[in-house]
Parts: structure tokens; sequence; C-alpha cells
């Protein structure tokens, strides 16, 4: 199986203060209107024209740190190979400790750009099965309260959600243990309702890629989850499918849960999937590979809503291949992304 495990970004444990202290600057450097480049931001990174990309771009994000880090060493041609990456909005990973000032933070500042923050919530309880991107919530009850801190940071502000990668997926190829499974369908059920009771919140539930199975494994389970009460679900999250074998995967799903429609994670498929090495690991920082679609909502499908970029290029899957820890920058795996993108 083709599974997606590594996207974590929590290996960097951050205080209530650092939380705090670094959604001011990112809301303090991002210009009034959204749409011209700020000096202050370090590397120059402006939104995305509205029409095209209503998401927002961290301009004091990983990449763009990147950016700003090459262009004071005088490499001016790598800088602008990662402004690729820095430039696009992407997935912000609500940490475990600091859900509502997280949440508030990246909200906060999107709003003053006039966008919508993307948010990826994965915290669930015995999350990834004991792999690169093991842990989540300690319990039920701790994952409910770190629902309704992201809620309460949220508020009435533009957000996109893209609610717990793999979660369902891990249900159905038995790699969750069947012990926990009741507990987790309530799980979902109850953050979809509490982030739809939001006035302005969209939420999209992981529902696997193109590689792993057959729509008919899943969309009873999604059912199960609450999707009817989403806006619809998430495709190749933090893989590598093609965009054209994502819509058709998306689009069988689609016609099994209610026609709902979905959002295509575009970050790294330019190449497509690896198909070399060990298969229980070409999910894992491949060689190889390229930047996607650039997140936009124009779309070659009327049922895809987005092509977004989920997980954040250059962000390790794991310690494979040479990598660093799930959710740590790889400036070197960064910089081979965006040179193998034309």
């Amino acid at each position: 199986m083709y599974l997606k495990r590594g996207a974590w970004r929590g290996a960097r444990a951050r205080t209530s203060a650092m939380v705090l202290g670094a959604a001011l600057m990112i809301a303090g450097c991002t210009s009034g209107d959204g749409d011209e480049p700020d000096d202050n931001a370090g590397a120059g990174i402006s939104q995305q024209p509205k029409d095209t990309d209503p998401f927002w771009v961290n301009p004091d994000g990983n990449a763009a740190q990147q950016v700003a880090a090459y262009m004071k060493d005088g490499k001016k041609e790598d800088a602008e190979e990662i402004r690729k990456i820095a430039q696009q909005p992407t997935g912000e990973w609500i940490g475990p400790e600091n859900p509502e000032q997280e949440a508030r933070g990246y909200t906060e500042a999107a709003d003053k750009a006039g966008r919508t923050a993307l948010l990826v919530l994965y915290n669930i309880p015995h999350r990834d099965c004991g792999q690169y991107s093991q842990g989540g919530a300690a319990d039920g009850n701790a994952y409910r309260a770190w629902i309704d801190g992201v809620a309460k940071g949220i508020e009435d502000r533009d957000t996109t959600v893209i609610l717990e990668p793999d979660a369902v997926l891990h249900l159905v190829d038995g790699c969750t243990p069947e012990e926990f499974h009741e507990e987790r369908y309530d799980l979902l059920k109850g953050a979809i309702a509490k982030l739809k009771s939001l006035k302005n919140t969209k939420v999209y539930v992981d529902a696997g890629n193109a590689g792993w199975g057959h729509p008919d494994q899943i969309f009873e389970p999604l059912k199960w989850a609450g999707i009817d009460q989403a806006d619809g679900f998430s495709v190749n999250v933090s893989n590598f499918y093609t965009t054209r074998d994502s819509i058709a995967y998306g689009k069988q799903l689609s016609a099994k849960v209610g026609d709902k429609p979905f959002v295509i994670d575009t970050s790294r498929n330019g190449n497509g999937p690896y198909t070399e090495g060990d298969p229980n690991e070409r999910w894992c920082n491949p060689p190889g590979r390229a930047l996607g679609e650039s997140p936009t909502t124009k779309t070659a499908d009327p049922l895809v809503d987005a092509y977004v970029w989920v997980k954040r290029p250059g962000e390790s899957d794991g310690e494979c291949k040479g990598g660093p820890k799930a959710g740590e920058w790889w400036a070197e795996y960064a910089l081979k992304l965006a040179k193998a993108t034309e």
C-alpha cells in the first residue's frame, strides 16, 4: 500500500509566547491589501491574486526564511528556486500545545491580508500507527479540548480546514487497531460539528489517495466519520499521485458520498509517484520529485474546489533517505524539488 505518513510538523516544540510573538510578527509583515511585496518580510513574499488563489501566503514560513538566508549569502539563484515554494500558500499544521493561540495567529494574519487561512489538524489519538509521525492527543477528551481550542482561535474568520490526514484511511487498511475505531469515528464527527458551527469555516475530511486502494473501501467509513456534515474531502495529502489520477479517484469517491466536492494536495506531485526502492517507503522523501500545480481555485473539474499545498514542500517526511525528523525543514530536498519544476 502507498500510504502517506510523515506530515507532522510538530517536532519543534513552541511555547505560547513564541506562538503569539510569531503571529504578531506575521500580521505586522503583511501589507494592507496583501497584493504588494513587503520588505519587512525579509524575502519580499507577497500574496497571490485573490481571484486565482484566496489562500494566505505566510511571509515568514520556512521557505521564505530560506530565501532570505540564501539572499544574505549571495546565493541568488538558489534563492529564486526556493521562492517557487515561498510565494505559494501552504497549510499551517496546528501543534498540540497551543491550538487556540496558533489558530488565532494564523487566521488573524490571513484576515488582515484579506485572505483565507488554510489550517491542517493532525492530532487524532493513536496517530500514524506508530510510524514517523506517531503521537497525537493523549485520549478522546484531550482531543476534544484541542479541537475546542482551535475553534476558539478561528472564531468567525475565513478558514479552510484539512481534517486529520490518514485518520479514516488507517481505520480501513487495518493500521489502527479495532479497539480505537468507535472512538475515532466519534471524535471526527465531533470535530466536524464543532468546526462547522463556526460562521466562515470550511472542512475537508481526508480521504486517502489514488494509490492506496479503491473508493469502495472508504466511502462508508467516511460517512461514519460525518462526511455529510463536512464541505467535502481531501485527497493526495503529502503524497505524489498526479493531479489527473487524483481527480479520477476523487470523482469516483464523490459519487459514493453524495457528490461532495474535494481538494487535491498538489504540493509535490509534479513528477508523479516514485516507483523504485522499497515499496513500503516510496512515500518517504522520494528522490526526483517536483512541485505540482500552484494552489488555485481554478481547477480542471467542477467537483475539485481547489488545488492546495497541504504538505509544505521542503519539510521532511521522516528519517529516511537521509532526511531529518518528520516535519523539519530540509533545504537540500526543497532545492531539489524546486529545481525539478519547470
